[in-house]
């Protein structure tokens, strides 16, 4: 299966989805390209009072419904304060250490959708100035946007329109690499959000028809916790489409399809993590089996938020996630090959 996938759709779409601003809570600019994807695949879409997407796929069978998941929000931040310098004091939006943003730039997206571009920097940003600057802890307190306007007091910001709880969208920096690499900041989660629009291309272009009904979750909320809480009542099983992680003790690399027995909500289901394996080992595919004590999924939500599903979780393997990540195309190919066989099969 994984020589029908068409490439360049997935890779156009992921670049689109990276250079869309998303952070967790401001997704109706992004949700917008997914309904307008949607439609040209010939698929409905309904939402979620979140905002978030439900993509319906009829199947074979109408005794069960298969969900699967995957989430267009990201990291990023909203303005805490503006300081009397002009500088902006922001309070961050899901999990990311302040080294990982520091010195990069960003956008702050006012209420009256103007835009402004700026830089995050630490208070102390010149080794020429700081004797401290180089040891100071990187910490919500110590760090600061610097807009790129002619501001240099309080009121000088406000009158651009920029407030508190404005939100900040981090600079991607998406590279698409010769040699398959891909390396930009929210492959977490949208290289899983491009694997499932590249298997529901192959199965319109190939006339798949899923074993099952689908539903398609897209959530707005993952990076804090609640993306896919709320399901609908008649999805029977969850497959998340996430991120694989790297490092420690863990066997994923770039080029794997990561298969999740556990993660911090506890073990996935038994018996959909086996066919999972069953699948890749049946496809040829390269993929891991690993345990995320660190990590929290949609379907970590779904099952904390009292859905009576079982539930399972994969992705393509990225590495430094929550930080400047990379990717291989190979490893979106394997999550989508593992994906069509697994709603062809159950």
């Amino acid at each position: 299966m994984k020589s029908k996938i068409n490439r360049s759709y997935v890779l156009d779409l992921l670049e689109r989805l990276l250079l869309t601003p998303s952070p967790s809570g401001y997704c109706q600019g992004i949700m917008k390209l997914i309904a307008e994807e949607t439609e040209k695949l010939g698929y409905s879409i309904s939402y979620t009072k979140k905002g978030g997407g439900i993509i319906t796929v009829p199947g074979q069978h109408s005794g069960k419904v298969v969900g699967l998941s995957a989430h267009v929000d990201t990291l990023g931040a909203m303005v805490r304060s503006i300081k009397k310098d002009g500088s902006l004091r922001f309070t961050s939006v899901g999990g990311f250490m302040m080294g990982a943003v520091e010195n990069e730039y960003c956008r702050v997206h006012t209420r009256d959708g103007s835009v402004y571009e700026g830089t995050i920097l630490t208070t102390k940003p010149s080794v020429h100035v700081y004797p401290d600057a180089r040891d100071f802890k990187r910490e919500e307190a110590s760090m600061e946007i610097r807009i790129d306007e002619e501001v240099r007091s309080e009121e000088d910001v406000k009158k651009l329109g920029i407030s508190v709880g404005d939100f900040v969208s981090f600079d991607p920096r998406a590279r698409f690499m010769d040699n398959g690499f891909i390396k930009s900041r929210h492959l977490d989660d949208k290289a899983g959000v491009a694997a499932l629009f590249g298997m529901l291309e192959l199965m319109k272009r190939e006339h798949i028809v899923p074993a099952h009904n689908l539903q398609l979750v897209i959530s707005t909320y993952e990076e804090v916790g609640h993306g896919a809480a709320f399901l609908p009542q008649e999805i029977d099983e969850l497959l998340a489409v996430d991120m694989g992680a790297m490092g420690d003790d863990l066997s994923c690399t770039e080029h794997d399809v990561s298969i999740c027995a556990k993660d911090s909500s506890g073990p996935y289901d038994y018996n959909m993590t086996s066919k999972l394996i069953e699948l890749a080992k049946r496809e040829g595919l390269q993929f891991a089996v690993d345990i995320y004590p660190q990590y929290g999924s949609d379907a970590s939500a779904a099952l904390r938020g009292g859905n009576n599903i079982r539930a399972a979780l994969i992705g393509p393997g990225v590495h430094a996630s929550h930080s400047m990540e990379r990717t291989h195309s190979a490893a979106i190919w394997n999550t989508i090959a593992l994906l069509t066989a697994y709603v062809t099969e159950t």
